[in-house]
């Protein structure tokens, strides 16, 4: 039985206790009483983490043949951040609690008393959310630099540098994964809203009389894609903003929203950004950003439009929805059911009798077999049952188990993580019978 959504406090402790618990999820810089809203991820969090951006990465720059990878640097150009608005207009509207010294964002109060405690409000003062450094050996005004609040305008900057070198036509998008900074003052639920987080983002380039449509398909494509990893369908909707919502640049703009213990919230957001970004970068650098249609002989700015999710968001949300409860032969058993792609570990080799050499042998050449194509872990240091219960919770598709009747059969037990369904199987047909069910 799935853990109901209605009990929302109770769900997202035990899932916070499973991240540190397990390794997913720790506080950065704990032993010294942590930094706020800035998280590490632990062995199975980087892992899972890693898998999530590969499989994103694969879906769009690997299968597709319109799209093209980047990596731009974190720091770039004071300039670039006046072209984009951010320097400006980057900014929340806050107001303080005199009596319990909370702050919050204007939008998240209602009247004129502190949400939490009751207390008088200040008035609203404006907060830029860009983190400054500084670049050289001396702190000054001309040294001043920014850590990127997003990853899209690296991509913007190099719009006609992908175009030249990689000999590209319109429509087409360049792909980035890349570290993102935001003093964020109201933030909080475990990953969902941090300082230091990553992004997964596309920026999709096509002539301005055909934005409306390849935005309608973004819109499609982005939230079936959830759905191919084993998503719930009814945890996510779609919400397409209002016209007060919209960003000075945007269009339009929908966001994918997940149903998460504390309720809806965004995942990702597509956006029609038109062509204000290229436009901007073109009257600050004094550079000719247009697009040149060797075909039609037009000349013009492209429109863009933005899918752009956090990776740091999605990891949580596929922990949350994959996070499963059931009662089995009168104990309760928690599993993780992510999608075999996504999950941490693949496999796990199990030796039934850990006191026994020639088992333990067995057991550790397989596992080193089977790393050459799969992370594998080998475990010993607890009983079959207790064995399998780890592995469930850290959501390993599949358990080898070599037992004592392997050293006479040559067949090791595979058991299946969701069904709890056992094969017995010849170990030379592992890697096999492994491949076949990672299709």
């Amino acid at each position: 039985m799935l853990v109901g959504f209605h009990i929302m406090s109770d769900v997202m402790e035990k899932i916070v206790s499973l991240c540190k618990r397990r390794g997913f999820i720790f506080q950065s810089s704990e032993i010294y009483g942590g930094l706020g809203s800035v998280w590490d991820y632990g062995p199975l969090g980087a892992e899972l983490k890693r898998n999530l951006k590969q499989a994103w990465w694969r879906s769009y720059v690997h299968e597709r043949d319109d799209i093209e990878g980047l990596d731009a640097a974190i720091l770039m150009h004071p300039n670039v951040w006046m072209a984009s608005g951010h320097v400006t207009s980057f900014e929340d509207t806050l107001v303080d609690c005199k009596a319990c010294k909370k702050r919050f964002k204007v939008e998240h109060v209602v009247g004129k008393k502190c949400p939490e405690c009751g207390g008088e409000l200040t008035q609203g003062r404006q907060f830029n959310l860009m983190l400054k450094t500084h670049l050289g050996p001396i702190e000054d005004e001309g040294s001043l630099s920014y850590l990127r609040p997003e990853t899209a305008q690296g991509i913007f900057v190099n719009f006609q540098n992908v175009v030249n070198s990689m000999r590209r036509k319109i429509p087409f998008g360049i792909a980035q994964i890349g570290k993102s900074f935001r003093n964020e003052v109201t933030t909080g639920n475990l990953t969902f809203r941090s300082r230091e987080f990553e992004q997964m983002e596309i920026e999709y380039f096509v002539k301005p009389c055909t934005d409306e449509e390849w935005y309608e398909k973004w819109v499609e494509d982005r939230f079936n894609w959830y759905i191919k990893f084993a998503m719930t369908r009814e945890n996510l909707r779609k919400r397409q903003h209002k016209e007060e919502e919209l960003a000075h640049y945007a269009k339009a703009c929908t966001d994918i929203e997940y149903k998460f213990p504390f309720g809806w919230s965004e995942l990702e957001g597509i956006a029609n950004r038109t062509d204000f970004d290229l436009k901007q970068h073109m009257r600050l650098s004094g550079k000719d950003l247009q697009y040149f249609d060797e075909e039609s002989k037009d000349k013009y700015i492209p429109y863009v439009i933005e899918p752009s999710g956090g990776i740091d968001r999605s990891a949580l949300a596929f922990i949350v929805d994959s996070y499963n409860e059931e009662e089995v032969k009168g104990e309760k058993r928690v599993s993780l059911r992510l999608h075999k792609n996504l999950a941490p570990i693949k496999t796990a080799v199990l030796p039934l009798l850990r006191n026994r050499p020639e088992i333990v042998k067995m057991a550790k050449d397989i596992a080193a077999d089977l790393k050459s194509k799969f992370k594998v872990m080998y475990d010993d240091t607890a009983s079959i049952g207790r064995l399998y219960r780890r592995q469930d919770e850290i959501g390993t598709p599949y358990c080898i188990t070599v037992d004592v009747n392997s050293l006479s059969d040559k067949k090791v037990t595979v058991r299946d993580r969701n069904s709890m369904k056992q094969d017995r199987i010849g170990a030379t047909k592992i890697m096999e019978y492994l491949d076949e069910k990672f299709k």
